[in-house]
């Protein structure tokens, strides 16, 4: 198994590619890094040190902009823009933790709400139009905030599938499961 720092590399090598050789189709520009960060030389912070520096040796290396940014933020944009915080908090107090959750997906999955999709899609207008022309990569991070269920991931992605050509690495914490 190779090491974090062996993995970075392969990812780094992949980005600097042109196109980003992880991108077999210009539908799917989308590629999953996931770490563990149960194991200590993977730690959550170690790993956001490293993607920093991936970002910026990309960046150094085909003079093109790495954009990083936090679905954390996104998921509470997401839940402001739906409702007020205290009106989710009242909702886990009055019935369940379970509860709470399944809104929670509503508001990141319904158009009816503020969408995940569509906020992401949103920020990348308003980041694009202060960046250069091409922008080499976008980096998603802080993907445990939807643990344990708020929202499935690979639905982000089925989303912005066809209509989102930027290469996109999701840095994702999680195990491997060998079922």
């Amino acid at each position: 198994m190779l090491s974090l720092d062996e993995r970075l590399a392969l990812l780094r090598a992949d980005l600097q590619a042109d196109p980003p050789a992880f991108v077999m189709a210009r539908e799917l520009p989308f590629a999953i890094f996931r770490y563990d960060p149960s194991h200590e030389e993977e730690s959550e912070w170690l790993v956001r040190r490293k993607i920093q520096l991936l970002a910026t040796q990309v960046e150094n290396q085909t003079h093109q902009r790495v954009v990083t940014l936090s679905l954390a933020d996104l998921f509470w944009r997401s839940i402001e823009g739906s409702e007020d915080i205290t009106g989710l908090f009242a909702l886990e107090k009055d019935h369940s933790f379970e509860v709470a959750e399944r809104q929670v997906n509503q508001y990141l999955s319904d158009a009816d709400f503020r969408p995940l999709c569509d906020l992401l899609c949103d920020l990348l207008c308003e980041e694009e139009s202060r960046l250069p022309a091409r922008t080499r990569a976008l980096f998603l991070t802080h993907a445990t905030v939807f643990a344990p269920s708020a929202y499935r991931i690979s639905s982000l992605f089925e989303q912005l599938h066809r209509s989102f050509h930027t290469p996109t690495v999701l840095f994702y914490p999680g195990t491997r499961s060998e079922e």
